[in-house]
């Protein structure tokens, strides 16, 4: 069983905090040709923002790892309720409706193995990809007129006072803000034990759902499922180390992030030889590329909504 140790100090190494961005994205789509997920960098400057951070992180841990060891996981139906907060300055940040609605409908099959392409699991790991059974419900969409060009990666499209956002009852509601981010970052989330004023998930508009703004190769909303999947506790795949660890004991090692479309086999470096799961959502591979959860990933999602987990309130 892969185990974690969150130590302060560990907690405050390795990882630089992403400065705000500021800049336009005027380098535009196009150019960006690999996956770029803040989330660990975020988190990174959460814990050196907040050292009570670590203490939380770690009790949830202790919590997910007792879940899993005692069987005690939710096995109901989960509804998320979600709030997409859209910030634009421009007619195309202002997605419409119906690309928010083709978001919500990805994330339903993404996370109910009901996507067409989970067809496409590898024999090898076909005995471990999962249905995590959780749905998503679209409760309400809140437009923002704004002046500026981009957001960065602190917080700031969350807090009304800082032109962007509060979050809508975050303790019930998972809260998107969909806005351009810049410094060619996909989107950001943040990890259970964060604080509730700054909970949820944010997305540039261009890499949000299937129509519209969205942009070839993350123009099938599946930087939403990588970064829902952190905002229920998955790390990435490669443990955001070489050959490093992401707490689940079904997805094979891998010696660190995958860009494109790997072609299957893809033969780890890391040893004993073995196969990555380039397919799994936690990995940096294009949309078309990644397709799968395990069963490990969601026994740690399911730990989360039961009684005394970090997001209970969403299961009740």
């Amino acid at each position: 069983m892969k185990k974690l140790i969150l130590s302060v100090a560990a907690c405050l190494m390795l990882f630089s905090c992403q400065n705000d961005q500021t800049e336009s994205l005027s380098d535009s789509a196009n150019a960006i040709t690999q996956r770029k997920c803040a989330t660990q960098d975020v988190l990174e400057a959460q814990l050196k923002a907040d050292p009570t951070l670590a203490i939380r992180m770690n009790q949830i841990e202790a919590f997910t790892q007792n879940a899993l060891l005692t069987k005690r996981l939710v096995n109901g139906k989960v509804v998320i309720p979600v709030i997409v907060n859209v910030l634009y300055r421009t007619a195309a940040e202002n997605i419409s409706d119906a690309q928010i609605q083709s978001q919500i409908d990805v994330l339903n099959k993404d996370f109910t193995a009901t996507n067409p392409d989970f067809a496409n699991t590898p024999a090898e790991f076909a005995g471990v990809a999962a249905n995590v059974g959780i749905t998503f419900e679209l409760k309400q969409i809140i437009r923002k007129s704004t002046t500026k060009t981009s957001w960065g990666t602190t917080d700031t499209m969350k807090k009304t006072k800082r032109g962007g956002l509060d979050p809508t009852s975050p303790t019930t509601n998972l809260n998107l803000w969909v806005c351009t981010i810049g410094g060619g970052i996909l989107g950001y989330a943040q990890f259970p034990g964060g604080v509730a004023a700054t909970d949820g998930v944010a997305i540039d508009s261009k890499y949000f759902g299937l129509s519209g703004t969205a942009n070839y190769p993350y123009n099938l909303g599946r930087t939403a499922s990588h970064e829902i999947g952190h905002w229920m506790n998955l790390r990435h795949i490669w443990g955001d180390a070489s050959c490093g660890d992401d707490l689940v004991a079904d997805t094979p090692v891998a010696k660190t992030s995958n860009f494109g479309v790997p072609v299957y086999p893809y033969v780890s470096t890391c040893l004993p030889a073995h196969n990555e799961m380039t397919m799994n959502y936690m990995d940096y591979t294009d949309d078309r590329g990644m397709f799968m959860f395990t069963n490990g990933q969601k026994s740690r999602m399911s730990a989360l909504f039961v009684s005394g987990g970090a997001r209970a309130a969403f299961g009740l």
